[in-house]
């Protein structure tokens, strides 16, 4: 996922300690091996050894600022607050202004619920930045006591351009904290563009509002529109309650502190997707350290650590949710995710053979534990799981075509072909246009001789939705050459070798189509690039060598006559 640079919020770790070190004399070999090692493992999100490193650079230069502030950043990616507290205050006792160091004395401070400390922090220069700045006041006013001046704070807030959607929310979530639900629904109410409902965190705030005011039909109409039938335990049970007329507590917001917890939480939401993860963790971190029971954050930043390769330390996070928690199959998948990051197969099938035991009717477990198989190409093994992931469904929907999908490969790769074939029949009932089912098929179709003219609408289609991708623009020559056609197979066969110049498959095909068209020495090239290419992780049922040896010993003609197959022939000759 490609991601924007971040927002120039917090200063750069690895510049701020070029700049520093590259003015101080490394007198030790001790401070330059420390700190080298340090800045590397912070460019690979390493947090552990970094913080590690940084505390033993800053042994041999205790007053160097930038080392303290690249420590603080590690402490606070790894969630150990109370060390970066410590390390910021030594390092705004030099005098130096940091933002990280800010971001950790205002976490601890709300943390300690040491309310009158901490508004005189918010207000000091030098903060962390006015959206987060402004929602803290506002939420410290609250823990205060002082929910009107609370109310205004936000409410100035709201008049900085492009801020008002945060501070209405806050606005929202601090009345609803004090029981004021009418006002709060009013201002979810005047929301035109339904923005502040639009997450499941707002949306779920809402229908609890709804609940206390006695409005459940209208709750429940939210509960449809935001999450339509796709009800995972919690909201199962958030549906179950409704549907009994039960008041759904407030929960969102119990104090103060959660409050400050969900402001975090509400910039790593908006920071996610856009800045880079390792930015977006040291606000989700801020918000599991004031809120341990914040699983949305602790989801994130299991996620967050799972995209920076740091398996091990996102597999410990996924197991901070209870087992008790509604979320905790999320959890549990997610972990299985990571342990196959890491290269731990057989832990993640224990993982998600287990969840299959424990949700035996959630079909994305089951689906989940097919994808497993599948991709370690147990074909036979995925099956089951497939099955009863399917049969889990309890209406067709479009969503569900990736089931038939999956399941269809599976079975077309043991060699149920009528069974494959119904499957991606009903994926594309499901989802028509779908080009991953549109090649499949239609390419198996190819490769069996059956239906070459079906197949050939069918691979069209394809190209039509994913021109750029090489494996269904080699469909399409494929195709085209099995048809005879071999003047638009070669057209086809060349752009997917632009697409995918190392493909052995590809250029094994192009080959084949040079040959056709007379350029044998062309194709002779091919076929020698094709068997180069040719690795380890090479599936050999798609191209075998020793086909590719024959074919440069005698040709192709001859290995189709050796083979029984028909001869090359012209479309124009059939």
């Amino acid at each position: 996922m490609t991601r924007k640079s971040k927002p120039s919020l917090l200063i750069s770790a690895a510049v701020a300690a070029c700049l520093a070190l590259s003015s101080v004399p490394v007198a030790a070999q001790g401070l330059a091996g420390a700190y080298l090692s340090a800045r590397a493992a912070s460019a690979s999100g390493d947090f552990e050894s970094a913080s590690r490193y940084f505390s033993r650079a800053m042994i041999e230069d205790p007053g160097n600022p930038a080392l303290m502030e690249n420590a603080i950043i590690a402490e606070v990616s790894l969630g150990n607050f109370d060390r970066a507290a410590q390390i910021a205050d030594k390092l705004e006792a030099t005098g130096a202004q940091s933002q990280i160091a800010h971001l950790a004395s205002v976490s601890a401070l709300a943390k300690a619920e040491d309310y009158d400390a901490l508004l005189a922090r918010l207000n000091e220069d030098g903060g962390i930045g006015p959206l987060v700045d402004g929602l803290l006041r506002a939420w410290t006013l609250v823990g205060q006591g002082k929910m009107s001046d609370a109310l205004t704070e936000l409410d100035t807030v709201a008049q900085t351009n492009g801020l008002a959607g945060f501070a209405m929310y806050h606005k929202a979530l601090a009345m609803a904290s004090v029981g004021d639900f009418e006002g709060a629904e009013a201002i979810f109410a005047a929301d035109a563009s339904g923005s502040l409902s639009g997450s499941r965190r707002g949306a779920l705030a809402r229908i609890e509002i709804l609940s206390q005011l006695g409005r459940v039909d209208e709750a429940r109409a939210l509960m449809d529109s935001s999450f339509r039938s796709e009800l995972d335990p919690s909201l199962k049970q958030i549906a179950a309650d409704l549907e009994a007329g039960e008041a759904l507590p407030f929960s969102h917001i119990r104090s103060a502190r959660d409050g400050m917890a969900e402001v975090f939480f509400t910039i790593a939401g908006a920071l996610n997707q856009e800045a880079e993860s390792s930015y977006t963790l040291l606000y989700s971190r801020v918000t599991e350290y004031l809120r341990p029971d914040h699983v949305d954050a602790i989801l994130m930043n299991a996620g967050l650590l799972d995209e920076m390769g740091q398996y091990d330390l996102a597999v410990a996070t996924y197991r901070k949710v209870p087992r008790d928690d509604p979320s905790f199959h999320v959890a549990e998948l997610g972990r299985a995710e990571s342990l196959r990051d890491a290269g731990k197969d057989e832990a993640a099938i224990e993982v998600l053979e287990q969840l299959a035991r424990d949700y035996p009717d959630q079909p994305f477990v089951h689906s989940t534990l097919g994808d497993v198989m599948r991709q370690r190409e147990d074909f036979q093994a995925a099956i089951a799981p497939y099955d009863r992931a399917i049969a889990l469904y309890e209406e067709m929907d479009a969503p569900q075509w990736f089931a038939y999908y999956a399941r269809s490969i599976c079975l077309e790769r043991v060699g149920d072909w009528d069974k494959a074939k119904a499957g991606f029949e009903r994926a594309l009932t499901l989802n028509p246009e779908q080009p991953q089912v549109l090649n499949y098929l239609g390419y198996s179709m190819v490769e069996k001789h059956e239906d070459l003219d079906r197949a050939l609408g069918l691979i069209e289609r394809a190209v039509i939705a994913r021109p750029d991708s090489g494996y269904i623009v080699d469909s399409l020559g494929w195709v085209n050459y099995r048809l005879g056609r071999y003047d638009e197979a070669i057209v086809h066969m060349e752009r997917a070798a632009e697409l995918m110049p190392v493909d052995p498959v590809v250029n094994d095909h192009l080959g084949d189509v040079l040959w056709a068209v007379g350029r044998q020495r062309e194709a002779e090239f091919q076929w020698r690039r094709a068997l180069s290419f040719i690795t380890d992780s090479t599936n050999l049922e798609e191209v075998d060598p020793l086909r590719i040896r024959r074919k440069l010993e005698v040709g192709l003609d001859v290995v189709l006559e050796e083979e029984g197959a028909p001869p090359l022939q012209m479309a124009d000759d059939i």
